[in-house]
């Protein structure tokens, strides 16, 4: 794996990323929010995001609202599971910039918590 740019396990995994830049990190969450809806679904996405970055469903609202996604948008499943469009997942990652100084950090554990996903994508 590590030809093709991934880590042979997640600590080595997370010591690259920590080499990259913010908008590279940013780039590279908004694309596993994406890859993974379409493989396992928004809600799997959200609950990954939600426990990754450390947030309720209050800040996961708030990350997306504060960063562009429309605030009718957000609603809630029959079983009042939180959702979104799965279109809207990017404007998580720069409402989290917003909302928490250690935004990064989160990304970056929201990155290496689907490690063993990515080999599928």
């Amino acid at each position: 794996m590590t030809a093709t740019g991934l880590s042979s396990d997640p600590a080595e995994y997370r010591a690259r990323l920590e080499e990259q830049t913010d908008a590279q990190i940013d780039s590279w969450a908004i694309e596993l929010m994406r890859d993974m809806s379409i493989r396992k679904g928004v809600l799997s996405v959200l609950a990954e995001v939600r426990h990754a970055c450390r947030l309720d469903d209050t800040g996961l609202e708030r990350a997306f609202t504060a960063g562009g996604g429309a605030p009718a948008t957000v609603g809630r499943t029959a079983d009042g599971q939180l959702m979104v469009p799965a279109v809207s997942l990017r404007y998580i990652v720069p409402g989290l910039r917003s909302q928490v100084a250690d935004a990064r950090e989160r990304l970056i554990a929201y990155l290496v918590g689907s490690f063993e996903e990515l080999v599928y994508i």
